[in-house]
């Protein structure tokens, strides 16, 4: 057992056991839940919960009646859990650097390349998330929907998208960095 608890609180673990441990999630997900692994589609819950209390007109539409309904569904509580579980990860492992100066985005590498100040770099990752959730929006789900559940139906698109993820990933990357890393 003390094996164990060792293994949690180390800051990296090996690839096969978080790909094992992710799998094991994703068969509880279905069998508990009848609902495989995405968080994308909470974020356009929450959305449009919020969306129905300030401009209801705006949200009385088929797509937030139908396709996307709000409310806090199965999606909204894996997200709140992904959300808690990284903290409770970060802090077994020693490595939740919540209120100090390296939470502050403090990275060398994104330094050289995006400049010295923290706004920008906070602006820039938020401007990021906002096309990536678009984007998975446009293509009906997000990494872990599309490539985590959708790998474990074998699903081909699955496997398509995550080939694009990966090339379009190492271009971005040299466009970005220009070599220099």
């Amino acid at each position: 057992m003390k094996g164990i608890i060792n293994y949690i609180r180390k800051d990296e673990w090996s690839p096969y056991v978080a790909g094992i441990l992710l799998g094991v999630v994703g068969v509880l997900a279905v069998w508990l839940s009848n609902s495989l692994l995405g968080a994308s589609g909470a974020f356009e819950n929450i959305a449009g919960l919020i969306g129905t209390q300030v401009a209801p007109t705006l949200f009385d539409n088929t797509y937030f009646k139908y396709v996307m309904p709000p409310g806090i569904t199965w999606g909204v509580v894996l997200l709140v859990g992904i959300f808690f579980g990284g903290m409770i990860g970060a802090a077994t492992s020693g490595t939740l650097k919540w209120g100090k100066k390296e939470a502050v985005n403090d990275d060398e590498q994104w330094k050289s390349i995006f400049g010295q100040q923290t706004w920008k770099r906070w602006v820039l990752a938020f401007i990021g998330a906002i096309i990536l959730e678009y984007a998975a929006g446009i293509a009906g789900g997000c990494t872990s929907g599309l490539a985590i559940s959708g790998g474990m139906l074998l699903a081909p698109s699955a496997f398509l998208f995550i080939a694009g993820m990966f090339a379009s990933g190492i271009i971005t990357a040299l466009i970005i960095y220009r070599r220099r890393y």
